[in-house]
């Protein structure tokens, strides 16, 4: 469990950081009520890793007799997954930085909040809602389920729930000092290395 928590904090907390669903919160806070904004965000990423961490169960479930071809796919996918983000970080430029960013703008525009005219009860449920839409599908969510399939699920749970809230806090408190700092780049290069080194920690371990 110790292993399945340390994992999931780990790879999340890195992954997540200057992600979309990051300056979603950064921008969000900006406008809103942190603590609302806070509340909103990490309540999706929690629903996001629970429903993630049930559906890698049930795969781990329904191929209950092919253990072993789980654990290699597992790998297979670590590493790969790995070394398409080192591949991506290669090419991104400086503007990337930025593109990122624009995405998070464009998904908040989109909403509409007005502050003045929303209420904290709307501005909880549509930082919810941005959060989860833009979480669908991210890389994180697939680590996440890649991770419930071979390990204990309470410690991923635990664990990346954890990462996730520590991402938003430092989105919706020191978002706007660090929103400019962050490189896409780095964060991209960083995250191909931890999940090369989730696969070849998981072949050492299937060994």
């Amino acid at each position: 469990m110790l292993t399945a928590f340390t994992a999931g904090l780990v790879l999340i907390t890195i992954s997540e950081l200057g992600d979309k669903t990051f300056f979603i919160a950064v921008i969000l806070s900006m406008q809103h009520p942190r603590r609302v904004v806070f509340a909103g965000v990490t309540a999706a990423l929690a629903v996001m890793t629970i429903l993630s961490v049930i559906f890698g169960q049930l795969l781990s479930t329904l191929t209950q007799g092919s253990k072993t071809y789980v654990h290699y796919a597992e790998i297979v996918l670590f590493i790969t997954f790995g070394l398409k983000l080192l591949y991506d970080a290669s090419k991104m430029s400086v503007a990337s930085d930025t593109e990122v960013i624009e995405e998070a703008k464009e998904a908040v525009e989109k909403a509409k909040l007005d502050s003045q005219q929303k209420s904290l009860w709307s501005i909880l449920l549509e930082s919810f809602v941005l959060t989860l839409i833009a979480e669908w599908g991210d890389r994180t969510q697939i680590a996440t389920i890649a991770l419930a399939a071979s390990h204990n699920p309470i410690g991923i749970t635990v664990g990346a729930i954890l990462g996730h809230a520590i991402c938003a806090a430092i989105a919706v408190i020191g978002g706007r000092l660090i929103a400019g700092k962050i490189s896409e780049r780095q964060i991209t290069f960083i995250g191909g290395l931890l999940f090369i080194i989730f696969g070849i920690v998981a072949s050492i371990e299937g060994s």
